[in-house]
């Protein structure tokens, strides 16, 4: 066969591939990955440790991710009721040449089928035939599948080196419902229209329901040393991270994306938080007046080192 038939079907297939799975492709070429999030929107009413479960991530990231103060008693079972919308914070890697995320595994019931598990409990998020690619030959009929099963499911991500016109930015893969818009899209993450077109690489502004695209949300970055166990650190805008073995809650916006940080509400046993050569705490601010007007102190978050909280 001539090689120009067989590049030709190659971009034919890839084309397939993109109308099939109704999301932003990435294309990569190396082992590294970044933060994401995924929009889910609830499929029943469910307790938050229940949907961390969903998506085998940490009760506390789910929380920090959506602004839901993690204090709260028994906060892990505290119900979240069907249809709400949340940001699950997944690991975006590099599969194949293409981003994904395939850390997500899902254990199938009575009466599970690939595509009630694609479209209702994963909301859209993955096709079913996504889902059987993934697995394999562990899938053999689709429509009836062994109780028991562990199964992975693939999600879609995006991470364009963790920038949005080179500033910080974490990005949301959001499932387009029947009622929306790009301008509304754009207009509920305060992004423009331009930049979503230009992030999907769309040709129009028309989206229909089911597709999936790829948000950036502004984030705050932190600048702690390389060394650091939380180097690189990014919060989306409008949520918070805990860090520092549970011990400091870095928040980001809603006013600005500056990186805040101050001592977190389950801090029990932590290394020390007072700046040195100060009565400062972390998170703390003075104020002194001057001749040249006023002099500015903060106590700040410099990152966790072997088991040390560092201050500035």
């Amino acid at each position: 066969m001539p090689e120009s038939t067989l590049v030709a079907i190659a971009m034919l297939l890839l084309i397939a591939a993109i109308a099939e799975s109704k999301s932003t492709i990435e294309p990569c070429a190396n082992s590294d990955s970044c933060n994401a999030l995924v929009g889910y929107t609830l499929y029943a009413d469910l307790k938050v440790s229940e949907v961390a479960a969903l998506f085998q991530i940490d009760p506390i990231a789910l929380l920090t991710a959506n602004s839901i103060d993690i204090s709260y008693a028994d906060v892990e079972n505290h119900i979240l009721p069907s249809q709400l919308f949340v940001k699950i914070p997944i690991i975006c890697s590099c599969v194949d040449g293409i981003r994904k995320s395939v850390s997500t595994r899902y254990k199938t019931r009575p009466s599970d089928t690939l595509g009630s598990i694609a479209d209702s409990v994963y909301g859209g998020l993955v096709s079913g035939d996504q889902i059987r690619e993934a697995n394999g030959n562990l899938v053999t009929d689709p429509s009836v599948l062994d109780v028991g099963m562990s199964l992975v499911v693939p999600l879609p991500c995006t991470c364009f080196n963790s920038s949005d016109n080179f500033l910080p930015a974490v990005y949301l893969s959001y499932v387009v419902r029947e009622m929306d818009s790009l301008a509304g899209i754009a207009a509920r993450y305060y992004t423009t229209v331009t930049d979503l077109m230009n992030v999907n690489a769309m040709g129009s502004v028309a989206v229909k329901e089911g597709d999936i695209i790829s948000v950036p949300l502004p984030a705050c970055a932190s600048n702690f040393p390389r060394y650091a166990s939380d180097f690189a650190l990014l919060v989306p805008n409008g949520s918070y991270a805990i860090t520092a073995s549970h011990c400091v809650q870095c928040s980001c916006g809603p006013g600005n994306l500056n990186l805040y940080c101050t001592p977190a509400s389950l801090a029990v046993s932590c290394s020390s938080m007072q700046c040195k050569n100060s009565n400062l705490m972390l998170g703390n601010v003075t104020a002194q007046p001057s001749s040249a007007g006023c002099n500015v102190t903060t106590c700040s978050y410099g990152g966790f080192v072997n088991g040390t909280i560092l201050t500035t």
